[in-house]
């Protein structure tokens, strides 16, 4: 066979290649489609994470923080005492470890507290790895508390309350481990609650 005949034989025939820029142009379309439904599918989703990221719980899960978030304090020792025992002082206000009353009396249940609760009980909750979140307002401070509400409403084994005989607004505390401050500051309640919540820090990590 020549060069010629097998050229010829290798060429499309008009209806053929009528054809086959068709069959191109229809891939073309059905790629373009499926990169704009791609694309539709993606942007609804990120919205709709969006939407509900702000209600999503801010827990770390068992793994832990770093615990390292806040001005450490030198550790007491998780000493078991019954109601009405004395004990040396704490070394921080609120207390961040030492001595601290056995269950039934602790620890008690996470969530907010409207009533002050005694660093006895307190620090059996830091103990387990929780974090402490306290306000002190004698003229009242109902902003604040919904505030630090909300995010202790989001988050688990935190517990807040009243805490009327320490020098700053805010406190936060975790085993170990103590922030304080004057005026909110989301980022930083939630940077501490993240960094050490069930922390290495804890002896009881884990623990609920």
């Amino acid at each position: 066979m020549s060069t010629q005949s097998r050229r010829a034989k290798g060429r499309l025939t008009p209806t053929q290649a009528r054809a086959a820029r068709r069959s191109r142009r229809s891939r073309r379309r059905r790629l373009v489609k499926f990169g704009a439904f791609a694309g539709v599918g993606t942007i609804a989703f990120l919205f709709i994470v969006s939407l509900f990221a702000g209600s999503l719980p801010i827990s770390i899960g068992s793994s832990g923080g770093s615990g390292d978030v806040g001005q450490r304090m030198n550790e007491q020792p998780a000493t078991h005492i019954d109601p009405g025992q004395s004990h040396p002082p704490y070394n921080s206000v609120p207390a961040t470890s030492g001595w601290h009353y056995a269950a039934p009396l602790a620890p008690i249940r996470w969530g907010v507290w409207e009533s002050v609760r005694a660093d006895e009980v307190l620090v059996h909750n830091l103990e387990h790895g929780g974090v402490g979140v306290h306000y002190n307002c004698p003229e009242g401070c109902d902003q604040l508390v919904s505030q630090l509400t909300e995010i202790v409403s989001k988050t688990s084994k935190v517990v807040m309350s009243p805490y009327p005989d320490m020098d700053t607004r805010i406190a936060l505390t975790s085993w170990g481990y103590i922030d304080q401050f004057d005026e909110f500051d989301q980022e930083r309640v939630e940077d501490f609650i993240l960094g050490n919540l069930d922390s290495p820090a804890a002896p009881e990590r884990g623990v609920r």
